[in-house]
């Protein structure tokens, strides 16, 4: 017991005290999930509520336009939905994050970081662009300047996040009604009372008027895929889904994937209409030309039309506030747990998820203050090749590496002791596909590839991944397949066990899931058991089984 870091069971960075830490390394227990499907599904949809699907359509169109955005978009969308059912599922079926599901998809107990710090690091850039959306608003209606806009913004996430799940279910169920109204009436009221609007929209070239092409896009898809890393923050709500049973199979179901890969049908259709108003804009509003891509002045002009001034102002301000707040929370709440489970994996040490959410909100304020907004068509067609190939590699080793080849095991695994700490069918396939859609991005093979770059992305990680796995015979998926417990591991309906086991370390009870023999025996020489959780901290692996043979 020794030598286990004593802060598991005994300080502020207590990964034991889940009021605060909520689940941050480890499977969701079913004593801990007592919401319900929709409850779930909903909290998970709130987090979708941000205002840069209008600033991506807006941006998009203006360069490439309508015809290239709305086939970009559409291009999206396909790929989300193709790489974020697997995903979603494994989520939700076995009450894992995807941390968790990426380490026994192909990656390995410390391969998976590199991912975690992808994720992470889409969590601080999102986190800034939605800190900048409000800050313009705050600065447009209330005259506050940028700079303390960023800080307000920023500081105000902090508190809302402490507590969780518990919090975050709350806060999204509760303000969704109001953010549909503000955000949907505004659109219908143009639509209706500006009918015309719809065939200026189609019509529009974009900046270059050159017409639908297969290069622009592409451009356009790209843009929309560094949102594909998105899934990963749906997952942190939907790990919560209750067990499956026969009696809420059919709301299980239309929830997981709603919330999962449905969540893109809700991005398309936000970055679609952030065009729609941006070319409003553009064509009967000349003052409004350099900021038709900013959602708060899109809404703005069209409160304007609909009710008197002051008032449109009022609404304007209260929508990006609140989209500003649902979202952010949820960029906090995720950039914490991953900076906190990368951080614990490689130095064995818990310093607590609240440390690492004060450094991914430092991140992103530090961000805001360096006016990223002016390059948000450069940071996300960057970042889109990092996400896709993280994406499409683990959605891959699940669809075909797992179900199709049969190479990788078909029940995730993500305790230490059971997995190798680096599998190269992850890294290969991942890392192939971010170098080289990476160096097509910068132009490196020649400008008339640059284009195809998410492309190069989606391909290269789908080939390369099952091409590992071959390779390799699957031989670095387990380094053991026996977990020395001979409880069964999951229910009647094939839900993780709710069954319990006390942890040697810690002293506490754990579920079933969670749980794995530790190497040292008790004092009559019994089996012992330890906690996933109390594992990671185990310094000396004196609690670590050996590799089976």
């Amino acid at each position: 017991m020794v030598d286990v870091d004593t802060r598991s069971t005994n300080s502020e960075g207590n990964p034991a005290n889940e009021t605060l830490e909520d689940y941050t390394l480890r499977f969701a227990p079913r004593s801990y999930r007592k919401w319900s499907p929709a409850v779930v599904g909903i909290s998970a949809l709130g987090g979708i509520a941000y205002l840069a699907d209008f600033a991506i359509g807006a941006n998009i169109g203006i360069a490439h336009g309508t015809g290239n955005a709305l086939l970009g978009i559409a291009v999206f969308a396909i790929v989300v939905m193709l790489t974020g059912f697997p995903l979603a599922y494994y989520a939700a079926r076995y009450n894992i994050d995807l941390d968790l599901i990426t380490r026994g998809s192909g990656f390995g107990y410390h391969g998976s970081v590199i991912t975690n710090i992808v994720f992470a690091s889409f969590t601080f850039i999102f986190f800034a662009l939605e800190g900048s959306i409000m800050a313009q608003g705050l600065e447009l209606g209330l005259g506050i300047p940028l700079w303390l806009g960023y800080l307000l913004s920023t500081v105000l996430i902090f508190p809302l996040v402490i507590y969780g799940m518990n919090t975050l279910a709350k806060l999204q169920v509760w303000t969704t009604p109001l953010w549909l109204l503000l955000m949907v009436l505004p659109f219908v009221f143009l639509v209706v009372r500006h009918p015309d609007s719809v065939g200026s929209f189609f019509a529009y070239g974009g900046k270059d008027g050159a017409g639908v092409s297969v290069s622009g896009t592409l451009l356009a898809a790209g843009v929309c895929l560094s949102l594909i890393a998105q899934i990963a923050e749906q997952i942190d709500y939907l790990r919560f889904m209750p067990p499956r049973t026969p009696e809420n199979r059919r709301r299980w179901w239309t929830w997981m994937l709603l919330a999962g890969p449905g969540w893109v049908l809700f991005g398309a259709i936000k970055q679609v209409v952030g065009l729609f108003l941006a070319v409003y804009l553009i064509a009967n509003l000349p003052a409004a030309q350099g900021i038709a891509n900013q959602p708060v002045h899109q809404f703005l002009e069209i409160y304007r039309d609909m009710v008197p001034g002051w008032l449109a102002m009022t609404l304007a301000v209260v929508l990006v506030v609140i989209s500003q707040i649902k979202i952010n929370v949820t960029n906090a709440y995720s950039g914490s747990l991953a900076w906190t489970n990368s951080y614990t994996r490689v130095t064995k040490t818990y310093p607590g998820r609240l440390v690492f959410l004060g450094v991914n909100l430092a991140i992103a304020l530090i961000l805001m203050e360096a006016n990223m907004f002016d390059f948000l068509n450069s940071i996300l067609g960057f970042y889109a090749n990092c996400g896709i190939a993280w994406i499409v590699t683990v959605a891959t080793d699940i669809a075909i590496n797992k179900y199709v080849l049969k190479i990788s095991p078909k029940v995730p695994e993500f305790r230490r002791g059971m997995l190798y700490d680096f599998n190269p069918v992850g890294l290969v396939g991942f890392g192939l596909s971010a170098v080289l859609s990476i160096m097509t991005f910068f132009g490196l093979f020649g400008e008339l590839l640059k284009p195809y770059s998410p492309i190069v992305a989606v391909l290269v990680a789908f080939l390369a991944t099952p091409a590992t796995a071959i390779l390799t015979k699957g031989k670095y998926y387990l380094r053991r397949t026996d977990d020395g417990i001979e409880l069964p591991m999951f229910d009647e309906h094939g839900n993780p066990s709710g069954e319990t086991l006390t942890c040697v370390a810690t002293g506490l009870e754990f579920e079933r899931p969670d749980m794995i023999a530790s190497a040292a025996p008790g004092p009559a020489g019994e089996i012992q058991y330890i906690s996933s959780l109390a594992l990671s901290t185990d310094k000396h692996g004196i609690h670590l089984l050996p590799r089976q043979q």
